[in-house]
């Protein structure tokens, strides 16, 4: 073990499409998906001793609202919607996040654990996506799951980006809410095993879906 007092995070960022598609009961659905994501895993050992979260928004433009911050001092961000669906700025800005706020590691120490990125969107893309999309597909920076959620959005687009894609049949509140506690159970397990110490490179081993929600192959 090394002196230094450093411990291995769970960097989680949460990339959420706010586009004006995602107006009414979506984007509240989304707020409360979120807020009920902070305080179930406010009950999780685990989670509070790994988890830390981000969440980046993207319309017109991409912005991150909330910085990585520890569970335990993270403030639930009030989500509006409007806008274009700029997902490809989105992407570039997780990068440029992923890069200044996870702890890389370095010969005398571990860095954070590998983080874990949800990526939802109910739209296509209005920029251009494509380099950056082929750029974390190829450096694997993080475990990605993109959701393509209701009918408007492109599951096979999302395959640019990672392998685990997840379909929403619809965006009803519902739904969205099911996402968000299968996306919640995927953080536990995850800060679970890595607390139980599993290998840096190992896949993730995400909770089957609820109903609603299907894994695209």
């Amino acid at each position: 073990m090394s002196s230094s007092a450093f411990k291995r995070r769970l960097p989680v960022y949460l990339v959420l499409d706010c586009s004006g598609s995602m107006s009414g009961d979506p984007i509240q659905a989304v707020n409360a998906g979120v807020k009920a994501l902070v305080a179930d895993l406010m009950n999780e050992p685990y989670a509070i001793e790994t988890a830390y979260l981000s969440v980046i928004t993207f319309e017109s433009t991409a912005r991150q609202v909330s910085p990585l911050t520890e569970l335990m001092s993270f403030q639930p961000p009030t989500l509006s919607s409007g806008g274009a669906t700029s997902m490809g700025e989105a992407l570039k800005l997780l990068a440029k996040c992923m890069d200044q706020e996870v702890q890389k590691s370095s010969e005398t120490q571990k860095g954070d654990w590998k983080p874990l990125v949800f990526l939802m969107t109910d739209g296509m893309p209005t920029d251009s996506w494509q380099k950056a999309a082929d750029e974390l597909k190829k450096k694997k920076p993080a475990n990605i799951i993109a959701c393509a959620a209701g009918s408007g959005a492109d599951e096979s687009l999302l395959k640019r980006i990672t392998e685990i894609v997840v379909k929403l049949d619809n965006l009803q509140p519902d739904t969205l809410k099911q996402f968000f506690k299968w996306v919640t159970q995927s953080i536990q397990q995850t800060s679970q095993s890595v607390s139980q110490v599993m290998a840096d490179n190992q896949p993730i081993n995400l909770p089957p879906p609820p109903q609603g929600i299907t894994i695209v192959p």
